[in-house]
């Protein structure tokens, strides 16, 4: 018997991504959320298959399409041939979805992903336009069961991006997916929304002996909503086909979904293959020409891709490969980054970073915003570090007016004033405090004389109590430590 350990997976992704244009691919539909409009109220004849209507492709989808096969290193296909493809289901109006098959919008492209194992290169096989499909609403009430059809989503540009089989673990497809989806964010053409199921992932998983060059029988797993449901999914039909082949069984390539309270993956119905759709050619749309220097256009206004930008961050700003991935994830984050250095030049990156991935990450998490710029300008954050660099107020307190600053929208200067925190670095002041914490404190002294020298941070904490926070923490443990070893050095004498 082949032992588990002879076994490999080989997987590959198909990610469908709508699109972040005003209007739907075909007609001038507007596009509304589909997870909170009201049903039918975006529905025209053309995106509700009425006879003798004609399609018109829709310019803006097509340049986020290319956008995004370029920052995929595709081959861009001068010429695209749109396809019927049919297959009939409820919330498909016309009977079938116009798509790309055999001369897709773009082709041979590649995505780096990182994993615990370092590097890797993910090539992708195609990048191809369509439209998606309406919303099923199943009921079950008053022991009748029926469907109800919401065409609002019917018609809505959507780019499909093909990966070759080059994933071999639940982790690399976890990292391709939210690599790719950060790539998607950064060109602004989609939200990258799982739960709205604006990106909408399908892994393809098979399982092979190890060395062997023909592929294992594939399933296609849907309906999967969040990253970890991903994961979760990928590794369970990893360890399904491994036992079934193990036990001398075969795998059905069929259709699968999951159940994520269960945690298993459930057959939905058996996998067609791409013949049964048969596919021709569109006659209601000529094939799609693109001009050359509208491609170089695009190309030219794509913005830094994140992992250019994280590589960038490491040489530029010396931050680790820690930090540069935490501050490059969203574009946003990165843009506020490098906003409050080009503000504040004299600050320290790694300050900078850590005060944002840090303090105000975890203020707008505890508020349930996530990271929002527009409450606490980069300018804002500058100024307040700019303070804290200069000594005007000391770590603890500028956390405190932080906090304050998001909530009021007052500058840290004006907070710094109003709320009584300007640091204390007067020596004679602090010594003073020193002297009246370790007088009050004898029991603690005379342990710290007898040996015990980690009362010293406690005797710190409470200088700083009894400063209220507002002494400069650098001078407190110069002149206790000072302190100290004076009565150490009485006692010796």
């Amino acid at each position: 018997m082949v032992t588990k350990k002879q076994y490999e997976a080989v997987i590959g992704l198909e990610v469908h991504a709508e699109l972040a244009t005003r209007s739907k691919m075909f007609c001038s539909c507007e596009v509304v959320d589909s997870t909170s409009a009201e049903p039918n109220i975006a529905v025209c004849p053309v995106c509700a298959g009425m006879p003798g209507v004609l399609p018109v492709v829709n310019q803006a989808a097509v340049e986020l399409g290319v956008r995004v096969a370029l920052a995929l290193d595709c081959e861009i296909a001068p010429v695209s041939i749109f396809a019927r493809k049919n297959y009939f289901y409820p919330d498909l109006p016309k009977g079938y979805q116009i798509s790309q098959y055999e001369q897709p919008l773009a082709q041979n492209g590649r995505l780096v992903i990182k994993t615990s194992q370092g590097e890797k290169v993910i090539r992708i096989r195609r990048v191809h336009l369509e439209e998606d499909t309406g919303k099923l609403t199943h009921i079950n009430q008053n022991g009748q069961s029926y469907s109800l059809v919401d065409l609002n989503r019917a018609g809505v540009p959507l780019l499909e991006i093909v990966s070759e089989p080059d994933l071999g673990s639940a982790e690399e497809v976890r990292a391709y997916a939210m690599t790719l989806r950060n790539v998607l964010r950064y060109c602004e053409v989609n939200s990258g929304d799982l739960q709205k199921g604006v990106l909408r992932i399908e892994p393809n998983v098979s399982v092979k002996e190890a060395g062997c060059k023909e592929l294992g029988t594939r399933t296609e797993i849907k309906n999967l909503n969040s990253f970890r449901a991903l994961e979760r999914s990928v590794a369970y039909e990893i360890e399904r086909q491994i036992q079934l082949l193990q036990k001398g069984e075969k795998v059905l390539q069929e259709t699968l979904g999951w159940d994520d309270i269960l945690g298993v993956t459930v057959t939905q119905r058996s996998k067609e293959e791409a013949h049964d759709y048969r596919y021709f050619p569109e006659p209601d749309l000529p094939p799609l020409v693109l001009d050359k220097e509208w491609i170089e256009e695009i190309r030219r206004n794509l913005p830094e891709l994140p992992i250019y930008r994280q590589r960038r961050f490491q040489w530029q700003y010396g931050l680790s490969d820690y930090d540069a991935e935490v501050l490059t994830e969203e574009r946003s984050v990165a843009d506020y980054f490098e906003e409050v250095l080009r503000i504040a030049p004299e600050l320290s990156p790694k300050v900078v970073a850590n005060w944002i991935s840090g303090e105000l990450f975890g203020l707008f998490n505890q508020a349930g915003t996530g990271f929002s710029p527009n409450r606490l300008a980069a300018a804002a954050l500058a100024e307040l570090l700019q303070e804290l660099e200069k000594g005007t107020v000391n770590q603890a307190s500028a956390k405190v007016i932080l906090s304050e600053m998001i909530q009021s929208g007052k500058r840290a200067a004006e907070l710094i004033q109003a709320m009584g925190l300007m640091q204390v670095s007067d020596a004679e002041i602090i010594q003073g405090w020193v002297i009246e914490v370790c007088e009050a404190n004898p029991l603690q002294i005379d342990a710290y004389l007898k040996g015990k020298e980690t009362i010293s941070q406690w005797l710190f904490g409470q200088v700083m109590r009894k400063a209220g926070g507002k002494a400069n923490p650098h001078i407190v443990r110069v002149l206790l430590e000072k302190y100290l070893h004076g009565l150490k050095d009485d006692q010796q004498a």
